[in-house]
């Protein structure tokens, strides 16, 4: 399974690890399946939220299929 990076699009994270779904959900990202949040990078979602990228990249990447 590809690794998710600060570049990854929100889209691809719900199509490559749908899994990772809940940890986005839990930091307050509750428009996943808004058409401008499929186009967006998961750094552009931490930083709209105020969300740390590294420590998000960490949540993402230790989400098991």
């Amino acid at each position: 399974m590809a690794e998710i990076t600060k570049d990854t699009t929100i889209g691809d994270i719900l199509r490559i690890k749908p899994e990772a779904a809940p940890v986005l959900l839990e930091i307050g990202m509750h428009c996943l399946g808004c058409p401008s949040a499929q186009g967006e990078t998961l750094e552009e979602a931490a930083m709209v939220h105020g969300i740390d990228i590294n420590e998000l990249l960490a949540k993402m990447n230790a989400v098991q299929a």
